[in-house]
């Protein structure tokens, strides 16, 4: 039996791309590489000989509405071709509400097993690769996610062989033996400008920063990922990337020495993903990188290989959530390019890591700002993320962990992030919707903006404390901090013994506008299940420009500094809103609390009212 030397094969197996097109039967279905991979000039050529062909099924990952083979079947009405839109979305937009009857949603990471168990099976792929080495190995470049399963499992593989496509490492080659016919053709690749942020991006990039901790594994979502995010991460230390899309953004924090994956616990020194969407420089970056992997959606989007990782952070968007925590989860503009996104997967392989977190971001209007994100109640046929499946939420107005909440925490949450002018409504349909029990109310907080710059975390010894403004979400956490008062601690702070704190009597505390009144909150634990320990709060008298303040520590932190840092936020906040000054009513024995006073920079008067001592401060005296 005659040697085959590859170089020969490779020779033998060239034809022109209208030859390599002829040779697909009618009635067949066909895969088409995905999103930026695509294999322009094989599909470019499929659409011109149209007419050849009857009832092909092609098969591929959610592409663009302007991709020449979906302009073609929109005007064949079928004929010729009939499109299988891969996609994990809910197409409730108007954009991709005519593809809805075609779309087939699946998880990405149940797709490769799709074709190689022939359950679809496939005759024929279309894809684009790297020229050989010298050892006839080709890459499948920008685009591995499900390709080389395609590849795998097509009776005919036709391969554009593009000089511009990158050799990129990892599980990304094919070899000259594992395809049927080439066609040469060099071709810029597709590529992606700048993604449009929303109005509110920065906001919400600084509090999705706040939840990154240093060493954390990263996975952006395109939609998820404008700029801002990108930046609000430039102080982070040794970040890691795991991900299903690699874009610019990524690439600019490589060379800013953020991302290192040192610290991984899973392919460390490695950014891992399988395919990338971005600029002719991320393309070139990516060429021969040894630091970068591509590996197949099978594996990188596999919740149990995502679970392995340290501190995994899922940060995908979503388009609507509605007051219980579901997600719909539609394209945005450009990530047309992304297909089916792989969300869920990474939020619940995010959710199984050792401190990791799922984190779903929600700008709270629709971009011409006349109706709300976050909605009573979506259609069930519209839900691509399950409530169970939602942990952190993330609006321009806050951040909120949902997971272990009930329905009407759930509820209280996510109208606490929604915009100020769509929260009375909101509360008033979760009320009729049952949600919310008809005794509960938002009083100031239904249009209160949070400021979000007030929050700082202090480390103290070994624990790190969390200093912010109290949400409505806090209204438990801050009843059993006053539980947890010892009867010192509670007499200092209520002036007489105290043994019950309904939610009524310190309501005052967590509705708030965050301009009369202001509570500031010290927590130790994780976000959205930490313990509060410490509580400084004011309140607007009613017939002058100054607010009474008052304090509180539990007994285990006292004496560490937090009411200082408490106060020292309080005079901020009171300053910032236009404030003429602040008053304190307290025993005269209550030495902590009058030395605390005088920590104010600002000149100090005292005063008797009957047996209680009065503290008043007024800011345009400074002592300094």
């Amino acid at each position: 039996m005659p040697i085959s030397y590859w170089p020969d094969d490779y020779i033998a197996k060239q034809r022109t791309a209208e030859a390599a097109i002829k040779m697909i039967p009618s009635g067949r279905r066909i895969f088409i590489g995905s999103s930026c991979g695509e294999p322009q000039y094989l599909v470019k050529t499929l659409v011109e000989n149209a007419t050849r062909f009857s009832d092909l099924e092609i098969v591929r990952l959610l592409s663009l509405e302007s991709s020449p083979i979906t302009l073609a079947a929109q005007e064949d009405k079928g004929h010729h071709f009939n499109i299988r839109n891969i996609y994990q979305g809910a197409a409730e937009t108007k954009s991709l509400s005519q593809l809805k009857p075609f779309i087939t949603p699946m998880n990405l990471s149940a797709v490769p097993d799709l074709f190689r168990k022939g359950q679809l099976p496939l005759y024929a792929a279309l894809i684009q690769v790297s020229p050989p080495d010298d050892f006839g190995w080709m890459s499948l470049g920008i685009s591995v996610d499900v390709c080389l399963s395609a590849v795998q499992a097509a009776t005919l593989v036709i391969a554009q062989v593009n000089e511009n496509m990158p050799r990129i490492m990892g599980h990304s080659f094919i070899h000259v033996n594992d395809v049927d016919i080439f066609v040469e053709k060099k071709e810029p690749l597709l590529t992606i400008g700048h993604v449009p942020e929303f109005t509110f991006s920065h906001t919400i990039a600084k509090m999705v920063a706040h939840l990154i901790e240093d060493g954390s594994t990263l996975q952006l979502g395109l939609g998820a990922s404008p700029q801002s995010i990108l930046v609000g991460l430039s102080d982070k230390n040794d970040l890691g990337v795991h991900t299903q899309f690699v874009f610019d953004g990524i690439m600019d924090l490589v060379a800013q020495g953020v991302i290192t994956n040192r610290k991984k616990g899973l392919n460390d020194g490695k950014i891992v993903a399988s395919n990338a969407i971005g600029s002719k420089n991320l393309y070139e970056f990516l060429d021969n990188n040894p630091s970068i992997e591509f590996h197949p959606s099978n594996y990188v989007n596999n919740p149990l290989i995502i679970a392995q990782h340290n501190k995994m952070i899922a940060v995908n968007m979503a388009r609507e959530i509605d007051l219980t925590g579901q997600v719909v989860a539609d394209a945005f503009a450009l990530n047309h390019f992304s297909g089916v996104t792989g969300m869920v997967d990474f939020m619940r392989g995010a959710a199984m890591s050792k401190s990791g977190k799922a984190i779903i971001l929600l700008p709270s209007t629709r971009q011409d700002g006349l109706s709300s994100r976050i909605v009573g109640k979506l259609d069930s046929a519209a839900v691509v993320v399950p409530r169970a499946d939602v942990y952190y939420v993330v609006s321009e107005y806050g951040a909120v962990n949902l997971y272990g909440k009930n329905l009407q925490d759930r509820a209280i949450a996510m109208i606490s992030i929604a915009h100020p002018d769509y929260r009375d409504e909101l509360f008033q349909k979760a009320i009729e919707m049952g949600y919310i029990t008809r005794n509960r109310s938002l009083k100031e907080a239904l249009h209160g903006v949070y400021p979000v710059h007030m929050e700082e975390t202090v480390t103290f010894g070994n624990e790190e404390v969390r200093f912010r403004p109290a949400k409505p979400v806090d209204d438990r956490r801050i009843q059993e901090h006053f539980y947890n008062l010892d009867k010192e601690s509670v007499v200092a702070r209520f002036f007489h013994q105290k043994t019950s704190f309904f939610r009524d009597d310190v309501e005052n505390m967590f509705q708030l506008d965050y301009i009369k009144n202001m509570t500031i909150v010290a927590i130790t634990g994780e976000f959205g299940f930490g313990k509060i320990i410490g509580v400084g709060m004011y309140a607007m008298e009613n017939n002058r420009n100054v607010a009474e303040i008052a304090f509180s520590v539990s007994k285990e932190f006292q004496g560490k500094g937090i009411a200082s840092i408490l106060i020292q936020k309080l005079v901020a906040a009171a300053r910032e809103n236009g404030l003429s000054g602040l008053v304190a009513y307290t025993a005269p024995t209550n030495k902590g609390m009058i030395k605390l006073f005088k920590k104010i920079p600002f000149q100090i008067k005292t005063a008797f009212d009957e047996d209680m001592l009065m503290l008043e401060c007024y800011f345009e005296a400074s002592t300094q």
